[in-house]
């Protein structure tokens, strides 16, 4: 057994150089015992020997060296002999990495889906509070506990981030310290070294109250994106319990604030909701220049379809689901059986919201509150058309129906009873489907169909 130890466990230079060496010998995985500095090694395990004659040549394709290079920075033990497995098996097998259901490939594609993981959560959720060194100059100073071996990583991404400021991250494993010319390495630190609070707390905790949108609150996902761990090292994470539990009223309020911009008497013909969006300055939207684009179809449709807002090609057209996403919804009506022409068709948000990009125009997603704005314009029409059944296209269009943002994972392919006696049917918006491509495409269009084909069920029995 040959024993080799790295003095740095996150130096994937020398893994590899001790790696190709070891290949180049000939030597066996099992008979290496990979060990790091402060970890455990193999007591009948020998120092590794110098090569008796010529090495062989090592292949290794750029997709393993990049991938290796995330694994090493794991901190699991075992992750260096995984790696030098893999590598060992490269020479006879150079398309291993193709295989993804192979063991040896899913297991470090795992370990470097972690790294990257947090990597990511590092960059996100360090927070920097001010001090005041002895020689009077500020330095921003952060305290953070990553899963793995990452700190020297991200040291680029915090120097080009901040460049012009002095601060300093604190780890368990090794500080990191910019001086706005060096960046040194310093000893571990503790969670008491960093500075509990500073002057710009109440600030930023001021901010995140102001932006936290509780139309668009999704517990699991939040916790998703910002585990319960990191809580402890955010300042803002104190507010988030009391933000969660007063989301459905703030969500109420804002749907209110909506409506009471509106003080005239609600439209009395589809003739007249046109006049009115077509002068509507309520929001930012009616107020960017695009022109307002009417609904269109039977004045008594059975069924109403309701999407997000118009895109470029609706706004110059002057007509609902007219581009691509309207020509997709087309053919999957076609195929359910569903009549497009009979059903009186438009958007929650009358006018195009978007970001000039040259020449082009690229959707923006309208908040809830331009939403909730514009909802009295859609209870208009659906007042005066009188559907039985109303399809909503995406989370926009149904917030705009139902005065909620809902899961439309969870809540689509049902029929939602409303207090009016009318039924509310939801499915993904057809512009999401465009933006798969391969194995999810297909399983997006296969429940965008079956949605529209229990559509199609409900409306023949209401």
């Amino acid at each position: 057994m040959i024993a080799v130890d790295l003095h740095e466990p996150d130096d994937f230079e020398a893994w590899r150089s001790e790696a190709r060496r070891l290949i180049g010998l000939g030597t066996p995985p099992d008979a290496v015992a990979w060990s790091e500095a402060g970890g455990t090694s193999d007591l009948f395990a020998a120092p590794s020997a110098a090569p008796a004659g010529p090495a062989r040549e090592v292949r290794a394709s750029r997709a393993f060296v990049e991938l290796a290079r995330s694994v090493v920075l794991h901190a699991d033990p075992a992750r260096l002999a995984l790696l030098y497995r893999v590598l060992w098996r490269l020479q006879d097998c150079p398309r291993l990495l193709d295989d993804a259901a192979d063991r040896d490939v899913a297991a470090l594609e795992r370990l470097a889906r972690q790294v990257r993981r947090d990597i990511h959560k590092m960059r996100a959720f360090v927070r920097f509070r001010s001090v005041t060194d002895d020689d009077g100059v500020e330095r921003y100073i952060a305290w953070f506990e990553p899963e793995h071996r990452i700190e020297r990583y991200n040291a680029d991404f915090f120097v080009n981030r901040f460049a012009s400021q002095r601060w300093s991250i604190l780890t368990p494993r090794l500080s990191l310290h910019w001086d706005g010319m060096t960046l040194l390495e310093g000893l571990p630190a503790s969670k008491a070294d960093a500075p509990d609070e500073d002057a710009t707390e109440e600030l930023w905790l001021g901010y995140y109250r102001s932006i936290f949108n509780p139309a668009r609150l999704k517990v699991g996902m939040m916790l998703k994106e910002m585990p319960r761990r990191y809580w402890k090292n955010l300042p803002e994470a104190r507010q988030i319990p009391d933000l969660i539990a007063g989301a459905r009223q703030r969500e109420t309020e804002m749907i209110a604030i909506g409506a009471s911009l509106f003080e005239d008497a609600a439209p009395t013909s589809l003739e007249a909701v046109a006049q009115g969006i077509a002068q509507c300055r309520r929001c930012a939207i009616g107020c960017n220049g695009t022109r307002a684009v009417m609904g269109e179809g039977p004045a008594h449709a059975a069924l109403m379809i309701v999407g997000e807002q118009p895109g470029d090609t609706e706004e110059r057209e002057n007509r609902p689901f007219v581009g691509p996403a309207g020509q997709l919804l087309d053919r999957a009506l076609g195929e359910a059986g569903i009549d497009r022409q009979a059903a009186y068709i438009t958007n929650a948000v009358k006018h195009f919201k978007f970001a000039p990009r040259g020449k082009r125009r690229l959707h923006q997603t309208p908040t809830a509150g331009e939403i909730d704005i514009c909802r009295w314009w859609l209870d208009g029409e659906r007042a005066l058309v009188k559907p039985r059944v109303t399809l909503a296209l995406g989370a926009s269009s149904a917030r705009g129906l139902l005065g909620r943002t809902p899961s439309i994972g969870r809540e689509r392919g049902q029929a939602l009873v409303q207090p009016d006696g009318t039924t509310v049917w939801l499915t993904a918006h057809p512009s999401y489907l465009l933006r798969l491509d391969g194995a999810a495409r297909e399983r997006e269009h296969a429940r965008f169909a079956e949605d529209l084909a229990g559509l199609s069920k409900l409306l023949a029995n209401v």
